[in-house]
């Protein structure tokens, strides 16, 4: 018998041997470590000596220089020396400043300092990261810095298969990268335990608790053990991030870089004001007369405005791609690596994407929907301008979208320059976001900056402040500023008196009032007699009562008003026999027996036969149930059959 394939049926041969894609997922735990560490070329560069690179192991400035750094970022230079230390660290820092590589050179160097043989799901060092993406980008910076140490590390995020996890972490990982999900899972599996964590830390806090994360962080810090280094790092501290921080760190150094500044001040930032059916095609435009947009990506608010947006840019030949939560970690891979070498152009994605994806070269960053959480704006335009490049970040406004944008620029405390050199420019966009144009709302007074005004308009002195213009509810609403002076002046000039009416002679003390004549009453008006009512269409079933009203209004003179009435008829019915109740042929109607008016009380046989019990009641017969019915007995008086 022989054997074939449907490969060789086809006439194609023999089948190739199998081989795994070289485009592996970047940080998966499945690659083999080297059996041999690389050895660093060349010197190191004399500016290490002078910074904070200069206190790290020699083998992480090798790895430092090779990737062309050659000076530290600024919560590079404050948080290293610290960590060093042991120090937690709280750090705020706005995305695209070097944050990664603050928190992971001295993890590295403090692991290599301290070197111990590495035991089987037992890892030194965690790092939890809120995506997939970010938790592979950190994955990549560790084989980047410590390719010379050969520290045995494995990443573990959900979306892939957790076999190469798994048995990266039973050869001894010494650090873990993870996101909360997976962890947990491979937590409750057995396949891991965090009772010999040293190094701690939690990047990006803010988008963890914004993701819903909260209760997963809490059972991992419940396994921690208490003395261990922490860092937590965030682009942004609101309470509930402080209030989370609080509960981790143990006197912390603090790092704040720029809060008052929260965007790069290198970005570009344009408003497009654009209906909302013209956004496509402003795209299309911009990416057809622009040729300097070459890398960029497109943040869209769902999914599905993802895939439309695809769809548009592929039928104008424009490479494109999308990346959002529907996809496979597999595709989404995919996407990322032809983004990153240039076979895309377009990389359409949500906000899935808008914390620590770090590609180089991103030129511009389009927002085709502005986000809800305002804080999302800085992460979206954080993609470009990175460790020190420039960039530019285009945002489509339209009038459905201007409170966001409001939000925005009172968020950055800047606002933001229009750009109306397109074709698609919209006037009702523009007037609806207050930003020119007749008949548009005034400029909030937040958006102008204090040497702009004019000199008579600038805030005055504490003591001479005029009242503020605040709320519906005061006379001067609606009032632009420029106006305060003519309205104080105004307001300040003296009124006349109102007049007076003059006051009736009343006596005021006692004796006055006893001798003082009685006040005259005041004449009574004439009542004047209310018009004849009419008759209603609503009045009908009651005009036999008005008709006895008008009889008795109408009686003649001279007749007694409670003269004695003929006796009404009811006495001589009363005599006559009521006729028997008889039934007409075909009528259905039957009396009534026992229950609860017919013959027969609750109990058996009191007042006569039935009852709920006995003689027709409930159980009984003759009741609701089947049983012998009563003879009927009428309550009316027998007849005489001769009638």
């Amino acid at each position: 018998m022989q054997y074939s394939d449907s490969h060789e049926r086809r006439r194609q041969g023999t089948r190739p041997p199998f081989r795994r894609s070289r485009n592996r997922h970047p940080g998966l735990a499945e690659r083999e470590p080297p059996r041999q560490l690389p050895k660093p070329k060349g010197e190191l560069p004399g500016e290490f000596a002078a910074s904070v690179f200069g206190l790290v192991n020699p083998l992480l400035q090798h790895a430092v220089a090779e990737e062309g750094y050659l000076t530290p970022t600024p919560i590079q230079e404050k948080a290293i020396p610290h960590l060093l230390e042991g120090r937690d660290l709280l750090g705020c820092a706005q995305t695209g400043t070097g944050k990664t590589a603050a928190f992971l050179l001295p993890i590295l160097h403090r692991l290599a300092a301290n070197p111990k043989t590495p035991v089987r799901g037992r890892p030194r060092a965690l790092i939890l990261a809120p995506t997939r993406e970010l938790a592979a980008q950190i994955a990549d910076s560790v084989t980047t810095y410590g390719k010379f140490l050969g520290i045995p590390f494995a990443v573990v995020f959900g979306g892939v298969s957790q076999y190469p996890q798994v048995k990266a972490l039973s050869r001894g990982a010494e650090l873990v990268v993870a996101t909360p999900g997976r962890l947990m899972d491979l937590m409750e599996q057995g396949h891991l335990t965090l009772d010999e964590i040293e190094e701690f830390v939690l990047d990006e806090a803010d988008r963890m608790l914004d993701m819903g994360f909260l209760p997963d962080i809490k059972r991992i810090l419940a396994k921690l053990p208490e003395q261990r280094h922490t860092q937590f790092f965030s682009a942004t501290l609101s309470p509930d991030v402080l209030r989370l921080a609080m509960s981790m760190v143990k006197d912390p150094i603090h790092v704040t870089i720029s809060p008052d500044q929260p965007t790069v001040d290198k970005i570009n930032q344009k408003v497009l004001f654009v209906d909302k059916p013209n956004k496509d095609s402003l795209l299309i435009n911009l990416l057809a007369t622009r040729p300097e947009m070459a890398k960029v990506i497109v943040f869209a608010r769902t999914r599905h405005g993802s895939d439309k947006i695809v769809r548009k840019l592929e039928a104008a030949d424009i490479r494109a791609d999308a990346i959002h939560s529907d996809k496979t970690q597999r595709a989404r891979t995919n996407t990322l690596h032809a983004f990153r070498s240039g076979r895309v152009r377009v990389l359409v994605a949500t906000d899935i994407a808008s914390r620590g994806i770090d590609v180089d070269g991103i030129t511009h960053v389009v927002n085709f929907d502005l986000p809800e959480e305002t804080e999302s704006y800085v992460h979206r335009i954080g993609r470009t301008a990175r460790a020190g490049a420039e960039g530019a970040a285009y945002s489509f406004v339209s009038a459905e979208e201007r409170g966001l944008l409001r939000a925005i620029e009172r968020m950055i405390r800047k606002e933001i320059p229009i750009d109306n050199a397109h074709d698609f420019h919209s006037e009702r966009a523009e007037r609806a976001a207050g930003k020119g144009g007749a008949g548009g709302p005034p400029q909030p007074s937040w958006m102008k900056s204090k040497n702009s005004r004019p000199d008579n308009t600038r805030r005055p002195e504490r003591g001479a402040r005029p009242p503020r213009f605040q709320g519906r509810s005061q006379p001067d609403f609606g009032r632009r500023p420029d106006h305060a002076p003519r309205a104080i002046e105004r307001d300040a000039a003296p009124r006349p008196p109102r007049p007076r009416p003059p006051r009736p002679d009343v006596p005021r003390s006692s004796e006055e009032r006893k001798t003082a004549p009685a006040p005259t009453p005041a004449p009574r008006r004439e009542e004047s007699t209310p018009p004849p009512k009419q008759a209603n269409w609503y009045d009908k079933p009651f005009k036999k009562h008005l008709k006895h009203r008008e009889q008795d209004v109408d009686r003649p003179a001279g007749t007694p008003a409670d003269r004695e009435r003929p006796p009404r008829d009811d006495g001589a019915r009363a005599d006559r026999p009521a006729r028997p109740f008889r039934p007409r042929p075909g009528d259905d109607h039957k009396p009534r027996s026992a229950g609860y008016k017919g013959g027969g009380s609750f109990k058996g046989g009191r007042a006569g036969g039935g009852g709920f019990k006995s003689a027709g009641g409930f159980k009984g017969g003759g009741g609701f149930k089947k049983g012998p019915k009563p003879p009927h007995r009428s309550s009316r008086p027998p007849q005489s059959r001769d009638r």
